[in-house]
């Protein structure tokens, strides 16, 4: 009965963390656009301009979205702890550099700042951690 209850557990922890993995995933959606027109360069068509501008009308709801479920990330991260620490601080610094408000355009250049280092340390810490796991391999 108690090993049954572990399993239980174990399968319902998986659960969350594959959940939670979800949730990451659609906050680096602008990644994603980037992505594509990357992929577009490199089999031959150029991109000029913003082929993607049609989202810029959706961008307040979107971006609303993604806040929710950064705070609902952050949540369960608090929670259960299963969720990668260094993938919430690039969320974060992702949703911070992306505020689409037009009532604090003129504070841009500090939301990309902060949000870019938020970013960039982000992804230097999960360098780190793969850097030390394969030294003490």
């Amino acid at each position: 009965m108690i090993k049954n209850m572990n399993e239980k557990i174990v399968g319902s922890t998986g659960s969350i963390s594959g959940i939670a993995s979800i949730l990451g995933s659609w906050q680096i959606c602008h990644n994603v656009c980037l992505g594509i027109i990357a992929l577009l360069s490199i089999i031959g068509i150029t991109v000029v301009g913003m082929p993607l501008a049609f989202l810029t009308k959706i961008a307040v709801p979107v971006w609303s979205v993604a806040f929710g479920l950064l705070i609902l990330t952050i949540a369960l991260y608090m929670r259960k702890k299963c969720i990668s620490r260094n993938l919430l601080i690039v969320n974060s610094g992702l949703i911070i550099a992306g505020t689409p408000f037009q009532s604090v355009q003129q504070f841009n250049v500090y939301f990309w700042i902060v949000g870019g280092i938020l970013a960039i340390l982000g992804i230097s810490l999960f360098i780190k951690d793969k850097i030390q796991k394969k030294v003490k391999k």
